[in-house]
């Protein structure tokens, strides 16, 4: 899961460094003025500005899940090895008094011979 949202990181990142690049381009290129183009210049920066703070937002909010997700399965987990060890514990505890019972029953019996 973890390589699945790394790569779609990524991809997003292309996209955008990609359409920074592409624009950026369109720009130096396009038939207008210097104060158009720098306006058009800062109105796209503002533009990407948005969309990467949304999209940190967007990614900080996956992890943020994934943690919590993370940490209510380990919960889980330890629980689950608390409830195995107080049981293979109680278990083990039955069957010690079962052979110190059985070891007395026999050392009745030597001392009967």
């Amino acid at each position: 899961m973890e390589d699945r949202e790394k790569k779609v990181a990524a991809a997003a990142l292309m996209i955008m460094a990609g359409g920074i690049v592409g624009a950026g381009l369109a720009l130096l290129f396009a038939p207008q003025s210097g104060q158009r183009t720098r306006k058009d210049i800062v109105r796209y920066a503002k533009k990407t500005k948005h969309r990467a703070d949304e999209a940190v937002d967007d990614l900080s909010t996956n992890i943020n899940d994934l943690v919590d997700t993370i940490g209510d399965k380990a919960d889980d987990l330890l629980d689950k090895g608390k409830e195995v060890a107080g049981s293979a514990r109680k278990d083990l505890i039955r069957l010690i008094e079962e052979g110190a019972s059985r070891l007395e029953q026999f050392r009745t019996k030597l001392s009967r011979m």
